[in-house]
């Protein structure tokens, strides 16, 4: 056995609290606010384990708990868990500072600059989303397209079919973020571009925002007919 395939037994119990208190992260982002028993169960482990791993992490300033106002039968408030702001910016955020300050910059020298800029990047992105989609019709199918493209972008994104006919698409992170808050023009243009490139077979809403202060992004997009 080579040096490289030897770990010592503290080794790899740390490996393994760093991956669980990943997952954590991951699920808490994906998922939103969770209960100690449900996490155990997403992250495939024990309570005890969770338990340990959240106090870690509270300690990190990375989750926080809440306790909800609806009771159980029991009568005691369910204690739920979340990341804090923290948390969040362990998730990448693309070079959001510098971002930021060059749109900063550039509205103070020329207004309508930044909504050049914007104008070119959303053409960018829409020939970028159509040569994916060029062989796809159904509005389901380039939904799923859609959101995968957006997955690769560091969306996080994920969608799925309602009861009552329409289509769910959930972005649970915005690399964009920092930028977005800026210019809200980059939010106005994702929804045309999402409009664009679904077509006339349906309509599109954003029904949560995270600059409102949602914890993630969701479209309803219902078909016409």
């Amino acid at each position: 056995m080579s040096s490289c395939d030897i770990t010592t037994s503290g080794e790899k119990n740390d490996t393994a609290q760093q991956s669980t208190a990943g997952r954590l992260l991951f699920i808490l982002k994906t998922r939103g606010p969770q209960t100690i028993s449900a996490l155990a169960n997403l992250a495939g482990t024990g309570t005890e384990n969770i338990r340990q791993q959240l106090q870690k992490s509270v300690t990190e300033g990375l989750v926080e708990p809440y306790l909800t106002e609806k009771k159980p039968k029991a009568g005691r408030p369910v204690q739920f868990w979340q990341l804090t702001d923290k948390g969040n910016s362990r998730f990448p955020d693309t070079h959001a500072e510098l971002t930021a300050t060059l749109l900063r910059h550039m509205n103070k020298l020329e207004a309508s600059l930044t909504d050049r800029i914007i104008a070119l990047r959303e053409q960018e992105v829409l020939d970028t989303y159509r040569a994916a989609m060029q062989d796809m019709t159904a509005v389901e199918q380039r939904i799923a397209c859609l959101s995968q493209l957006r997955s690769e972008e560091g969306y996080m994104s994920e969608w799925r079919s309602e009861p009552d006919g329409t289509w769910l698409l959930i972005e649970n992170h915005c690399p964009i973020c920092a930028a977005a808050a800026v210019c809200q023009g980059f939010c106005r243009s994702e929804l045309t571009i999402f409009q664009t490139i679904l077509g006339d077979g349906c309509k599109i809403e954003r029904c949560e925002h995270i600059l409102l202060g949602a914890r993630r992004c969701a479209y309803r997009i219902t078909p016409v007919t």
